[in-house]
């Protein structure tokens, strides 16, 4: 397979044809990368897909966010009570098919039971039901998550105060290669499928973790990379997401 390319990492940006099924907000949003190896993720990772790198390394990310304004599409199909406003929590890191950078996800936690479901059941994603609490005190949020699954158990808490906004990420870049990311790959039945997304170009803010704890990387069954993370931080952007679709 070749190699994404910086024009293969720009057409991923550009808005899909068609309809999207979904729209959602995403807001109050921290990545939290390491540099991993390549051999600790590829037995967890499809042979169809190839494990995209940046600065000669893989990379691991966890990102709490919460969401709201979570609707069908058409834009005229109103937000369902109960269901549109929801915490989510996702280990994930990047990989490609022929060129076609996109995510993989090793986890997605969230606060709604029907969420689970759906994304299990249309997405086939691996969705858990948590206990999800967001707090904000001015520009200081404290997050707090506990997975109660008898299989994959799993807590994450962290504190970290928003920052100066950066410039916009440009191809090449750390940050554009970490956060601009607008496919998910899944697999189902030894088939290989992908969902596009598609969202402005992040508006990234400085932050600073002053504390936090996590059992999320090893609840995957992979090991937790040493050292603190590097951390971006993004206030709010509305997404649209289309259905899966077979890789062929």
């Amino acid at each position: 397979m070749r190699q994404p390319q910086d024009v293969d990492r720009l057409a991923a940006r550009h808005r899909p044809e068609g309809h999207p099924v979904m729209h959602q907000t995403w807001g109050k949003l921290l990545f939290m990368h390491w540099r991993i190896s390549e051999n600790l993720l590829r037995p967890h990772i499809p042979d169809s897909l190839e494990i995209d790198t940046y600065g000669g390394s893989a990379w691991i990310a966890i990102a709490p966010f919460t969401m709201w304004d979570v609707r069908a599409l058409p834009p005229y199909v109103p937000p369902v009570p109960g269901l549109s406003e929801l915490h989510e929590l996702n280990v994930r890191t990047y990989v490609h098919h022929n060129g076609v950078p996109g995510v993989w996800f090793f986890s997605l936690d969230t606060n709604s039971h029907a969420a689970v479901l759906g994304a299990r059941s249309i997405y086939h994603l691996p969705y858990y039901y948590a206990d999800i609490e967001l707090k904000e005190h001015g520009r200081t949020i404290d997050y707090r998550l506990d997975r109660n699954d008898d299989d994959a158990p799993a807590a994450f808490k962290a504190t970290w105060k928003i920052g100066d906004a950066l410039p916009q990420s440009q191809p090449g870049s750390k940050e554009f290669f970490l956060t601009e990311r607008y496919i998910l790959y899944t697999e189902h039945d030894d088939q290989l499928y992908r969902a596009r997304i598609h969202h402005e170009p992040w508006p990234l803010q400085e932050a600073e973790l002053t504390k936090w704890g996590s059992s999320m990387v090893e609840a995957s069954r992979l090991r937790q990379p040493p050292g603190d993370p590097i951390v971006h931080y993004a206030e709010q952007i509305d997404v649209e997401i289309w259905y899966l679709e077979r890789v062929d």
